[in-house]
């Protein structure tokens, strides 16, 4: 085959190159027609196999957990809770009893709910891909169907694919696949987020010409420029296998004019901890506490939040751990919390709203866990409040700190050191930042959901993909605005969304005034010798014509210059 370069989105900075191993789900279905059916038979067999799909659901997030990070895993939680869905557990039983063999009556009960899933938008139109999971597996389980075992690959696999769910990407072994491709898919979908947490070679959503690339074809998958190259030249073939990406620095950086920019990790778990220190991570920018509450049937305890906030700072010592509060609602659901169904739940009851009102005690009891971590641990803790829109709310969460510091007997909580800041995430909380930044030591800026909310696009929905992104100039004014204000009141400003581990975007966060940026780990050698090359008086410039900009294109012709 000649070769030729396709397009898509890079979800690594990574490089990769190998031969093509297709991945596909070809399940036969018994025919129908003229099939005698037994119903009490049909029955059983589909509660076999849902107790054997639930089990295997089980194991695999576990393993995920273990090998990628608890917020990762999580999605395992929301392919159970459809495996148990009574509506479509009710209309499988019922069409068995109509004379449908049980994998005939799967396929279309599966069918009818992730054809209405489909028809949404953002997050919900991505559960159609969860669905399709589920009913791939208890169809593979019914029919006897062979599961391509994705963890057992030949050595410098490419996998191409329509799309790889959370169950596949799960799989895949970064020491045997060199990367993968799929046709559909975002940079925010679950199988390039799982592909850099894996520090995996991936593009995504690179359309249907991915299709006429044919299996045992050597290709090279370019995670950084979001390109797949088909038979590549041995120019092109020895900088994919050679890419290791950036030397690890260890030390703190500045760039070149003398400006120090702390470059910290984003974790979901305490195993990701050790992952980030070998990447130099300075501190810990995010540190989301949701993996304590998951995988359970009970909340944790204060003395197991105080454990794991401990590890965080021990790990390090001589840094920061900015630990998030409870982040629940929209995307994130935890089974024995009272969560309500609600038509949009990004706009709903999500972060500080449930912490200040329905979690209120589970807030308290977190609270207490993370000043007793900060007044015995190593290193400095810095507690974040999610989702804050209104000055009313950072208030009362400061009340629950005052309060939950004052159950604490024999400490002096004045004594602590610990920082307190709030997430920018909200078009409010970015033209309130003066006075947000007035009451708390820090803003950290959360470009996932600052986007998807000033430009009205969810970060899901492939159809508004165009206006996801952070370079629009309402953001970066928005951004710019939030940095301004919180200089002004002493306050230090970070970054903790999936702009912040982009390496082509440092110089430009760089400019904007950011003093702190944090990403995946796998991206903290390539940040960190961005900063290092830097001169912080250019880039100020450049930021400043990138953020006067009126278009987005006029903002990329002024990084280009």
């Amino acid at each position: 085959m000649a070769e030729r370069t396709l397009h898509g989105t890079g979800a690594t900075p990574r490089s990769g190159v190998g031969t093509v191993v297709w991945y596909g789900r070809d399940i036969s279905l018994p025919d129908p027609d003229g099939v005698e059916v037994d119903s009490e038979t049909e029955v059983q067999r589909f509660a076999d196999a849902v107790d054997t799909a639930r089990a295997e659901l089980e194991s695999e997030r576990e393993a995920t957990a273990e090998r990628v990070g608890e917020d990762e895993a999580a999605v395992f939680d929301a392919h159970i809770q459809f495996l148990e869905d009574p509506t479509i557990e009710d209309a499988v039983e019922t069409m068995i009893a109509d004379g449908i063999p049980a994998p005939n009556a799967v396929d279309a009960a599966f069918g009818e709910h992730i054809e209405q899933f489909e028809e949404m938008d953002g997050r919900m139109a991505e559960r159609a891909d969860d669905l399709r999971d589920v009913r791939d597996r208890l169809l593979r389980l019914l029919t006897d169907g062979e599961r391509v075992n994705l963890d057992d690959l030949p050595d410098g696999s490419i996998v191409l694919a329509e799309r790889l769910t959370p169950s596949d990407t799960a799989q895949l072994d970064p020491e045997r696949v060199a990367g993968f491709a799929t046709v559909t898919g975002g940079r925010t979908s679950h199988a390039a987020i799982f592909a850099r947490s894996l520090a995996l070679p991936a593009v995504v959503g690179v359309g249907d010409a991915l299709e006429s690339v044919e299996g045992e074809t050597e290709v090279v998958v370019d995670g950084d420029s979001g390109e797949v190259l088909v038979s590549p030249d041995d120019t092109e073939r020895a900088a994919a296998a050679s890419d290791s990406g950036a030397a690890v620095v260890d030390e703190s950086v500045e760039t070149t004019d003398g400006r120090h920019v702390e470059v910290a990790a984003n974790v979901g778990q305490p195993a990701e901890l050790e992952a980030a220190a070998q990447r130099g991570a300075d501190g810990v920018g995010l540190y989301r506490t949701e993996f304590l509450f998951l995988d359970r049937e009970t909340p944790p305890s204060e003395d197991e939040q105080y454990e794991a906030i401990r590890e965080a700072l021990d790990t390090f010592p001589d840094g920061r751990v900015v630990v998030r509060t409870l982040d629940i609602g929209g995307d994130k659901r935890i089974p024995y919390l009272d969560l309500p169904e609600e038509e949009n739940p990004f706009l709903g009851e999500r972060g500080i709203r449930r912490s200040l009102d329905p979690d209120s005690d589970l807030f308290a009891t977190q609270l207490r866990a993370l000043l007793r971590a900060a007044a015995d641990g190593d290193g400095t803790l810095a507690i974040m409040f999610p989702l804050v829109a209104t000055v009313e709310e950072l208030d009362a969460a400061l009340d629950a700190l005052d309060a939950a510091a004052a159950d604490i007997e024999g400490r002096d909580a004045d004594a602590v050191d610990l920082e307190v800041g709030v997430m920018i995430e909200t078009p409010s909380a970015a033209f309130m930042a003066d006075e947000l930044a007035a009451r708390v030591d820090f803003l950290s800026i959360g470009t996932n959901d600052l986007t998807q909310y000033v430009m009205a696009a969810d970060r899901e929905n492939e159809r508004v993909d165009d206006l996801h992104d952070p370079t629009h100039p309402g953001v970066l004014r928005a951004i710019h605005r939030t940095v301004t204000a919180a200089h002004a009141e002493d306050a230090w400003v970070g970054m903790c969304g999936e702009m912040a581990g982009d390496p082509d975007l440092t110089e430009l966060l760089v400019g904007l005034g950011l003093d702190e940026l944090s990403m995946s780990a796998v991206t903290i050698p390539e940040v960190k010798t961005a900063v290092s090359e830097t001169e912080y008086s250019a880039a100020s410039e450049r930021g400043d014509r990138a953020r006067l900009a009126a278009t987005r294109s006029e903002v990329h012709t002024s990084l280009d210059t």
